[in-house]
């Protein structure tokens, strides 16, 4: 097998994984769990005796499901990928730091690890390694000479 069609795998498996990991936990706590349960259950309750201010839990409770459904929607869509795997990952370090602040011991590879993993490959190939995507299908596009 040649690298490239291995790249190409690749590119769209670790993709489509980590977005719907992202994607349905953002479905259910915007639709199911709601962001203000989501706040309150992760941020805000478990955080008031910590140095973060309650506005910045609160809209950073609010604010966290909605980034995990569009982020991840959009790399399933292959849309945005790199912008949405860079915030999916900005996801992971906000997550790391409040499990890491409750618990300095905590451990990061059930959870944090593979997702970060997964998002890897969206992060370091061009969007010509991942052929099954919307950025490659703009990209071809744009390319292609115009017809008058």
């Amino acid at each position: 097998m040649q690298p490239k069609f291995i790249f190409q795998w690749l590119a769209l498996f670790t993709r489509l994984i980590v977005g719907l990991l992202f994607g349905m936990a953002g479905y259910h706590k915007v639709f199911i769990m709601t962001p203000a349960a989501h706040a309150e259950k992760f941020f805000t309750g478990p955080y008031a005796d910590s140095w973060i201010p309650h506005w910045l839990l609160l809209i950073t409770g609010l604010t966290v499901p909605f980034v995990e459904l569009i982020a991840g929607f959009l790399l399933v869509a292959g849309l945005f990928r790199l912008p949405a795997a860079i915030a999916l990952g900005a996801v992971l370090v906000l997550v790391t730091y409040g499990h890491e602040l409750k618990e300095p011991l905590f451990n990061v590879t059930s959870h944090i690890l593979p997702r970060a993993l997964l998002l890897i490959p969206t992060w370091m190939l061009p969007v010509e390694a991942d052929r099954w995507s919307l950025d490659f299908a703009i990209a071809w596009w744009r390319k292609r000479p115009t017809e008058r």
